[in-house]
């Protein structure tokens, strides 16, 4: 059996024995989206926030960055948002460098504590944070620092 979600997007619905039909997951949804159009992805906000751990906060609206057209998709109770961006957002696009930038971003560099550094040194695995410094130069300068605390071990 197959479900239309909306337009042009479809699934195959999973069952839970005590829950019902479960909707999928805001990121499978938007990854479906992005193949049928050829782009890329890029978790974008409070979504990439969250994330990573950094933020506690659910988004409603689970936002993406993209290279296509902008569009907004709702499924159920959870809107999906694809933003159409510059290149150089999309630069990092898929990588974890790319997903930091975007939730440092979204906290403001005020709000970038060291607890939260100690968060990621703890979450993220150490080959991955050595890959941060490949794509330093993508991210802004107050991010630099950072990135470099990060990558050491």
């Amino acid at each position: 059996m197959i479900r239309r979600l909306a337009r042009g997007v479809y699934d195959f619905p999973q069952e839970h024995p005590v829950l019902g039909q479960l909707s999928p997951s805001s990121e499978t949804v938007a990854r479906a989206l992005a193949g049928r159009d050829r782009t890329r992805l890029q978790p974008a906000g409070a979504y990439a926030a969250n994330a990573l751990g950094l933020s506690e906060q659910v988004p409603a609206r689970a936002v993406f960055l993209t290279d296509g057209p902008s569009r907004t998709v709702k499924i159920g109770q959870t809107t999906i948002q694809l933003r159409r961006t510059t290149p150089r957002n999309m630069a990092a696009a898929g990588r974890l460098s790319g997903l930091v930038i975007q939730a440092l971003r979204e906290l403001g560099q005020e709000h970038v504590t060291p607890e939260r550094i100690r968060h990621l040194k703890r979450t993220l695995p150490a080959d991955k944070r050595r890959e941060l410094l490949k794509d330093l130069k993508l991210a802004p300068a107050w991010m630099h620092p950072i990135f470099r605390e990060l990558a050491e071990e």
